[in-house]
């Protein structure tokens, strides 16, 4: 539930005839999480050798959205960006604790990372997310076309875009009324990684001192009251896919429904639409 499948990533390249590979990530709900996921993602595209001028489609799921905005900051950031990241991150991928695999990746992209300007500058992002909570920025420079898809029911007397706070209990467990995962997963409510692993714990500590300066985790309350479906930049498609079927294990609320094989096609004829089909896509 809520995770694209060995199945649904074949009927995807069955149907499309584009080539399909499943990235896998922790699913930490942490900075540190998604930043290992972001620096092992650009260690596997550069492991595909892929060739110049190459377009690749990221379609990501939840917070997998927030790795990808991770990913576009240190293609598209300058070099003094790139460096606080990965110094606030050094406890993790140098300690020997972490492991050699760990080691080898992080150092394998950092080292990349230093070695020209505009690194992977041959490549190109299309990003679809979905149901991606909005926490991060993005670098407009480190991906080519931006598309978000979210789970949403406009309701009277809330803007065209804004989710009700506090949600319905009842609608979150038939799982109507919109993505509440996604409206709930904003900036202050991660999940610390286990006090068992320090150098994650102290990665963790630095990296939020550099994502998100200056958040009070006193004013949450007031954050979720805003309702926020749409992120500053990309263009957002809200849309109402009704109830979900089966009971929350399947739809977790709303936030599992877009990776349901019935709507696969709707989801690829979105992305065609909003970076394939010659349109004016930068709105």
């Amino acid at each position: 539930a809520g995770n694209y499948t060995t199945s649904y990533a074949r009927a995807f390249e069955e149907s499309s005839g584009v080539p399909v590979r499943l990235f896998r990530w922790s699913s930490e709900n942490n900075h540190i999480g998604r930043a290992d996921g972001a620096v092992r993602f650009l260690d596997e595209i550069a492991s595909l050798d892929l060739p110049a001028g190459s377009r690749v489609l990221c379609c990501t799921h939840s917070h997998g959205g927030n790795v990808l905005a991770l990913v576009t900051n240190l293609l598209g950031g300058d070099a003094g960006s790139r460096a606080r990241f990965f110094s606030a991150a050094r406890s993790f991928f140098r300690w020997p604790a972490t492991g050699e695999r760990d080691v080898g990746v992080w150092s394998r992209v950092r080292r990349r990372l230093r070695r020209v300007e505009h690194p992977w500058a041959d490549l190109r992002l299309d990003v679809v997310t979905f149901g991606t909570p909005v926490r991060y920025g993005w670098e407009t420079a480190g991906y080519g076309l931006l598309l978000h898809i979210v789970n949403h029911e406009r309701l009277p007397g809330l803007q065209e875009h804004q989710a009700p706070f506090p949600p319905d209990s009842a609608r979150m467990r038939e799982g109507s009324g919109g993505d509440h995962v996604q409206q709930m997963g904003i900036a202050g409510t991660n999940l610390p990684p286990s006090v068992f692993t320090p150098s994650a714990w102290l990665a963790d500590r630095r990296l939020n001192r550099l994502l998100q300066p200056g958040l009070d985790a006193r004013d949450l309350f007031e954050r979720l009251r805003l309702g926020v479906r749409v992120p500053e930049e990309g263009r957002v498609l809200l849309v109402d896919y009704g109830e979900s079927e089966g009971g929350l294990g399947e739809h977790l609320a709303g936030h599992g429904i877009y990776t349901m094989k019935k709507w696969l096609l709707f989801h690829a004829e979105q992305a065609v639409r909003a970076f394939y089909s010659g349109g004016d896509s930068s709105t």
